[in-house]
């Protein structure tokens, strides 16, 4: 495959594959432009889950400068919820590390799904990519992108940039308001449930076919079943058995294969 990343193979979703800088450029701009208006719906709840971590920092007895610079470097809020109450206590700090590192195990599956759309382009820029994929990422780039564009890397970068940029810059401003504003904002505005209530809108739609509903359900249970289980191992497990869910129910629901290879 192809190394430069000013180098595209063919097109994808139908696309021309480009042959000049010009044309690149364009099919980025517009798959940017689609990227963003895929997404720009979860801005709001993802602006509330950051006044939310940003609260939770400062009220665990953390400085505002040590709760910027952790909204900044770990961008994680479940890790950063896993870690708020070992850090109070004053646990050892690898007891924090192996907290977080196994809260975020979800990441390596998420990295592991897009790694192969971004083969292409030098190591430094998949680790730059690779800091900001996350779940919102996840929930709409499989979806413009399937595995039947592995190789086709026209309006990949752009699609990409637009759903974890925006979301970023949304983050780091909610964690901002909520560091600064902690004393201010009242535990009475509930904004963690209203970021919930967002996710939860946003989610919906999202989930319009059979395969998609059995592994919302499957995972939403585990969730549930294994809230007990230690440093949020639960999460880790509801979400592999949803994602085997939904590849079971779309392997085995009459349908789903052909549906698949006809929009493949």
């Amino acid at each position: 495959m192809q190394k430069e990343t000013g180098e595209y193979g063919s097109g994808s979703a139908g696309q021309p594959a480009p042959h000049d800088p010009a044309t690149a450029r364009r099919i980025e701009k517009d798959a940017f432009q689609e990227g963003w208006r895929a997404s720009a719906s979860t801005i709001p709840a993802v602006l509330a889950w950051g006044v939310v971590s940003g609260m939770a920092m400062v009220k665990s007895g953390m400085s505002i400068f040590q709760s910027l610079g952790m909204s900044l470097l770990v961008y994680a809020g479940s890790a950063q919820f896993a870690v708020l109450p070992l850090l109070a206590t004053g646990v050892p700090l690898l007891v924090v590390f192996f907290t977080a590192m196994i809260v975020n195990l979800r990441f390596v599956i998420f990295s592991a799904a897009v790694a192969p759309h971004f083969e292409h382009l030098p190591w430094y820029r998949r680790v730059w990519y690779g800091f900001f994929n996350g779940d919102i990422s996840m929930a709409f780039f499989p979806q413009r992108f399937p595995p039947s564009t592995f190789g086709q890397p026209a309006g990949k970068i752009g699609y990409f940039a637009a759903i974890c940029y925006p979301g970023w810059v949304a983050w780091q401003l909610g964690a901002t308001i909520g560091i600064l504003l902690a004393s201010q904002i009242p535990e009475s505005w509930n904004i963690g449930f209203a970021g919930t209530l967002a996710l939860i809108a946003i989610m919906i739609p999202m989930t319009s076919s059979l395969p998609a509903l059995a592994g919302v359900v499957v995972s939403g249970t585990v969730a549930v079943l294994a809230l007990e289980l230690p440093y949020r191992l639960g999460l880790l497990l509801a979400m592999v058995l949803g994602m085997c869910a939904a590849m079971l129910a779309d392997k085995l629901l009459p349908g789903n294969g052909e549906d698949g290879e006809v929009a493949a």
